[in-house]
């Protein structure tokens, strides 16, 4: 089954602006700016995500801190060298935001992908003997590119993502969420990050 690219990495998102809106990058004249946005989760806590915007698409009157907005569009990833290293970076990418007046939203943060295992799935338990299973996710978009998103499924969808081998195709539905964690330093010192991915709700395997 084919499936519109832009319909392989889709992301709605419903919540409240909490940081300015500030120059990024430019490509081709065109610039693009980031800021971030508060959305709550059905367990009464909430994720801050990063969102990524052109210029073109930018209101001051809607783009607020404290504002309530819509956004539709993609995770987009790529790649920032920091510590020697390429570290992997999540960004929402908007296709199209609006002013919101619904902030109790039942269902704020949604996300379809379509594509491709690109890497052995990692199984774990948690201390509290809870199952997961990571996957990184390469999702197809125009001219030739793709977006590697990080995925993490939980109890049975975790057991089933673990026997699933690279090169799968899978339909994944979920939410992209904020995780903070801690990395310790060649000095020693212990450093406070934040990772993004999609926890994922339903997983099916379209074809090998």
């Amino acid at each position: 089954m084919q499936y519109d690219l832009k319909e392989n990495n889709m992301i709605n998102l419903k919540g409240k602006v909490v940081s300015e809106c500030c120059f990024n990058h430019e490509v081709y004249g065109e610039g693009f700016y980031n800021f971030f946005i508060e959305t709550n989760r059905l367990s009464n806590s909430s994720d801050v995500l990063p969102v990524t915007i052109s210029e073109r698409l930018i209101n001051d009157d809607v783009i607020k801190i404290g504002n309530y907005v819509e956004i539709s569009g993609q995770i987009r990833s790529y790649n920032s060298f920091e510590e020697n290293r390429n570290r992997l970076i999540l960004t929402v990418f908007v296709r199209e935001i609006k002013s919101s007046d619904d902030p109790q939203n039942k269902n704020p943060n949604q996300v379809t992908l379509n594509g491709y295992i690109c890497k052995k799935p990692v199984y774990r338990t948690t201390p509290f003997g809870r199952e997961i299973t990571d996957i990184l996710l390469a999702v197809n978009r125009a001219y030739n590119k793709s977006d590697y998103i990080p995925c993490i499924s939980w109890g049975r969808n975790a057991i089933f993502a673990n026997k699933l081998d690279v090169g799968e195709n899978l339909l994944i539905a979920g939410r992209m969420q904020s995780r903070i964690y801690q990395k310790k330093l060649d000095t020693g010192e212990m450093l406070e990050r934040t990772a993004y991915e999609v926890s994922i709700s339903k997983i099916e395997v379209i074809s090998k």
